[in-house]
């Protein structure tokens, strides 16, 4: 296998980071069907390079690293920048900021305490992501074609913002059923 087919999914991977600033800058330039269409390459990149990572045995631990990274700077610029455009409540991208930065305190902390954590996906933060993406997807097309569906919206601000809160409940359960065993053990 050449260099760059081994590479391929990291590729994508880096396509998608840098899809992310791009995706700001549309929107806050007004071309919001190119920033939809950004979103929709997005989310076709992380399909394709997690595909061919597990079907080719093409993972690496750089990958590993990168690809959720990826996922995450794409989701909070996202919500970041639909929230400046006032298209996003403030208080659901605090929200979403806040899970992840609590998510990473919380693994920095038991990293620092030597506490070890099983780090992986909660099926509740799968659905929390999912959602999340769904959001992002519905505001961008009602952006990109000047729809008013205040009740969808809201609706699916809510339900974002409970998946969101499930999950971050979720991971703070691991994380002390992680404490609660290091202290049993000591």
């Amino acid at each position: 296998m050449n260099g760059f087919v081994k590479h391929l999914p990291n590729f994508l991977t880096g396509l998608r980071i840098a899809a992310a600033p791009a995706l700001a800058l549309l929107l806050i330039r007004g071309a919001d069907r190119a920033a939809l269409g950004v979103f929709a390459f997005a989310g076709l990149s992380d399909a394709a390079d997690g595909f061919l990572a597990k079907r080719f045995g093409l993972t690496t631990r750089f990958g590993r690293f990168l690809d959720p990274a990826a996922d995450k700077l794409l989701m909070i610029v996202s919500f970041a920048t639909l929230t400046v455009l006032k298209v996003a409540p403030l208080w659901l991208t605090s929200l979403v900021l806040a899970r992840d930065m609590a998510i990473v305190a919380g693994v920095s902390v038991a990293s620092f305490l030597r506490i070890p954590v099983p780090i992986a996906p909660l099926l509740v933060g799968k659905a929390s992501t999912a959602m999340q993406i769904f959001y992002i997807a519905l505001a961008l097309i009602l952006l990109t074609f000047d729809l008013q569906w205040p009740q969808v919206e809201n609706a699916a601000a809510d339900a974002t913002a409970l998946l969101t809160i499930a999950s971050w409940l979720g991971y703070a359960i691991v994380g002390a059923n992680a404490l609660a065993r290091r202290r049993s053990a000591a």
